[in-house]
């Protein structure tokens, strides 16, 4: 079993930054792949970023290529999203996934590749 605890979300004007954290528990941590989805109001949950562990390769949704970054902490058992330039578009829960092994590239945006889910902050961006 592996439990996600997502933490960092909160206002921010738009232009601003945040970056959210993923506390990991449970499994083996370096073997994992963790993605970063959201939901906004009314619309279906989207893929914003995702790292796999081993190799340490990373996939961004276009729409936060440039302004978002993915990094983990293996001894911390943590994952980040530092998310700069924030836009109002932005505004959304955010969640943190994760498998216990790697996903493939061409799959990693896919919700249906993760096992484990956050309870997902809020991150609202406003002008």
């Amino acid at each position: 079993q592996v439990q996600l605890v997502e933490s960092g979300g909160g206002l921010v004007q738009t232009g601003g930054s945040l970056r959210l954290s993923c506390i990991t528990s449970g499994r083996t941590f370096n073997r994992h792949t963790v993605g970063w989805f959201r939901q906004a109001p009314g619309k279906e949950r989207e893929s914003v970023a995702a790292i796999r562990f081993t190799g340490g390769s990373t996939y961004y949704a276009d729409s936060v290529k440039g302004r978002f970054t993915i990094s983990g902490d293996n001894a911390k058992k943590i994952v980040y999203l530092q998310m700069n330039n924030l836009k109002d578009e932005d505004t959304g829960v955010y969640y943190c996934a994760a498998r216990a092994g790697q996903i493939i590239l061409s799959a990693l945006h896919l919700s249906s590749q993760y096992e484990y889910w956050g309870q997902g902050t809020q991150v609202t961006v406003s002008s």
